[in-house]
């Protein structure tokens, strides 16, 4: 079986069982993300606790195998982490999908199947858009008391 049959079957899985799929019923914060380019839509929730862990991460959404693929995967990679650990997680797995590099070292397991979306820049986007919309989902947290991230949709009393 060669890498690139490898990695497929990685997304598939992932696409076809998610992991973390869902809302949590009583978020911290939740956040929607949306590629209008071409339709992946993804919707975050996060129990964050006292210490500023990710207790808990759901997500649901619709749009193509890699976006939702990536989410899953996605959810797997921060629960349970610090939200400093996290921003610095999303920022390594960002900056190796912009610059065609390896995945950083933490993350070569499941994550690293996704490298080669970048061999289809339109797809990248879609790979990107789950961590994308943690990274605003924090930034919401955040502000949550002042302004919210400018490009960030709240949607914690989404139905």
């Amino acid at each position: 079986m060669t890498t690139e049959d490898l990695s497929r079957e990685i997304i598939l899985d992932h696409y076809q069982n998610p992991r973390n799929h869902g809302r949590l019923t009583d978020p911290t914060v939740a956040n929607r993300g949306h590629n209008p380019l071409c339709g992946d839509e993804i919707e975050l929730s996060l129990q964050i606790d006292p210490s500023d862990n990710i207790a808990d991460i759901r997500f649901t959404g619709r749009g193509c195998s890699i976006s939702q693929a990536s989410a899953s995967m996605m959810t797997e990679t921060v629960k349970g982490h610090t939200l400093d650990d996290v921003r610095a997680s999303v920022q390594r797995f960002t900056q190796s999908m912009a610059n065609r590099q390896a995945a950083p070292a933490e993350m070569q397991d499941e994550l690293d199947a996704l490298q080669g979306v970048k061999r289809y820049p339109a797809r990248v986007k879609c790979a990107l858009l789950p961590w994308t919309t943690l990274r605003e989902s924090l930034d919401v947290y955040q502000h949550r008391d002042g302004a919210p991230h400018e490009d960030a949709e709240d949607c914690s009393d989404a139905p």
